[in-house]
């Protein structure tokens, strides 16, 4: 054995089933890595390269709400399987699965809260929950949402990420595209502000429906956002897509959203942006 190897450091490996915590993360974009203290810090983006990470519903509204200001609203309702459906395994199993693993009944976590104290309708989807698949349950949840935004007169806040409608639910989960745009038109006809962060990814029903029919549409940066994925898209038009097709800048130059924000900056944006729309003085 060479010298060199004999005293050469090697770095210590963490044992499986160690309580130790994970203290490194690896940004998937370049690749450096990141003191997870140093990420939560910087709101899950890479200071680096700027890559958003994808959250979880509780850590997106620690990143947008006042510490402590939140007060859950959903949970009350749980899905079901009355089409009995199976692919590669039966539906219950998928969700008894899902469910674990979130923590939660469904892909969607509403509530209130405050953006420097300004009151808030909170609805936050979560893409680890079966990829955040819109099936009756979100229908449901972002309804009762608005219903409440409607009945107390707070500005509703929907953070969408979503790769669409939930296929095992079929017509029931399109059907909620209808039911949580006409729950959102009592948001416009009593006056109350419907804004909506688009995050990484939002596409299908949820981009068809609730998604993008806010009165303020903001993007995260380098989000993907759009109906059908753009290897569906180039399969049938047989055309290649122009540089950065589906992708939040490129949206933002065609006029689908009408920002797009660093994360670090939404709280203090969004609670001027709203403060603007309800007339209301907000202490940044």
């Amino acid at each position: 054995m060479a010298l060199d190897r004999f005293f050469r450091r090697r770095r210590p490996q963490q044992q499986a089933g160690s309580d130790l915590p994970d203290l490194w993360t690896q940004c998937p974009a370049c690749k450096e890595g990141l003191y997870n203290r140093e990420l939560e810090q910087e709101a899950y983006v890479c200071p680096r390269c700027g890559h958003h990470f994808r959250l979880s519903a509780e850590r997106r509204v620690e990143v947008l709400a006042d510490p402590g200001s939140f007060r859950q609203l959903s949970g009350q309702v749980h899905p079901v399987d009355p089409l009995h459906f199976t692919d590669t395994e039966p539906y219950p199993e998928r969700l008894r699965r899902a469910q674990a693993k979130t923590g939660r009944p469904d892909a969607i976590l509403t509530g209130t809260a405050t953006l420097h104290g300004l009151p808030v309708t909170l609805a936050v989807m979560d893409f680890a929950f079966s990829g955040g698949s819109m099936g009756s349950v979100v229908g449901e949840e972002i309804a009762r949402a608005a219903e409440h935004a409607a009945a107390t007169q707070t500005p509703l806040l929907l953070v969408a990420a979503s790769g669409g409608a939930r296929m095992q639910e079929s017509a029931l989960s399109l059907m909620q595209m209808a039911k949580t745009t006409v729950a959102l038109e009592a948001l416009t006809e009593r006056g109350v502000p419907y804004v909506s962060i688009l995050t990484d990814p939002t596409t299908g029903g949820v981009t068809a429906s609730f998604a993008t029919i806010a009165d303020v549409i903001v993007a995260e940066p380098g989000a993907l956002i759009g109906f059908a994925g753009p290897r569906v898209i180039q399969q049938t038009i047989r055309q290649n897509l122009p540089e950065g097709f589906q992708r939040a800048e490129f949206l933002l130059e065609h006029g689908m959203v009408d920002n797009v924000v660093d994360r670090r900056e939404h709280r203090r944006h969004l609670a001027q942006l709203l403060g603007v729309l309800t007339r209301r003085e907000v202490s940044l």
